[in-house]
């Protein structure tokens, strides 16, 4: 946490925020939160699980002037990595060589994630700090997905300065087509499986 900070979640309620925050009414609530310490700083159980099952992020960063960028990251459940309670990695395969990320956290190492879990209405915010890894091919190997046709670049070390989550208010309910097909193939071999057993049982009434 910065010398500048009181409570972890001051990463997000600036003062101008919590101005706000005062004059709409939300201040007391959150005020709340501050007295329990701010928001979590270290991956627990729960985000660890919640991680192990993405398979697509956000990752916002912004130039030293302050103009935003956000990129999508995806890869096989499980591509994010945690390397210790405060700190994720992931392999950032080679794309369309703008390098605006890289470029912002050349110069401003302030990054936000944002994971979306559709299927279960869900989803986590996490404030940090991350820098580019090229020069560490053994781990750039570790993190790389097992059998994924992807070209692996360089690493992405993201420092936990704090994480929270939000209500699934507003949140559509969407779901990946690969679990959609599974439960379609399983459908129907369960319909299939039945129609046989039925078959039978007409065999067995008409003899």
């Amino acid at each position: 946490m910065s010398d500048t900070q009181t409570y972890s979640s001051d990463v997000a309620f600036t003062p101008a925020v919590k101005a706000i925050q005062t004059r709409k009414g939300s201040r007391d609530a959150y005020a709340h939160v501050e007295a329990r310490g701010g928001w979590r700083t270290e991956i627990d159980d729960n985000l660890a699980a919640f991680l192990a099952q993405a398979n697509s992020l956000y990752f916002a960063t912004a130039s030293a002037d302050g103009q935003p960028y956000i990129q999508h990251r995806g890869g096989p459940k499980g591509f994010i990595r945690m390397l210790d309670k405060t700190t994720l990695a992931f392999a950032d395969y080679s794309g369309n060589r703008q390098y605006i990320t890289q470029g912002n956290l050349s110069e401003n190492p302030k990054t936000y994630i944002f994971v979306m879990d559709y299927a279960h209405r869900r989803r986590v915010k996490i404030w940090g700090e991350a820098r580019i890894v090229e020069d560490d091919p053994a781990l750039l190997q570790s993190l790389m997905p097992q059998g994924y046709k992807a070209r692996p670049e360089q690493v992405i070390l993201f420092r936990i300065s704090a994480w929270d989550t939000n209500c699934p208010q507003h949140i559509p309910q969407k779901f990946d087509a690969a679990d959609v097909a599974a439960a379609l193939a399983s459908s129907d071999a369960r319909i299939a499986e039945l129609e046989a057993e039925l078959a039978a049982l007409r065999g067995t009434v008409s003899s």
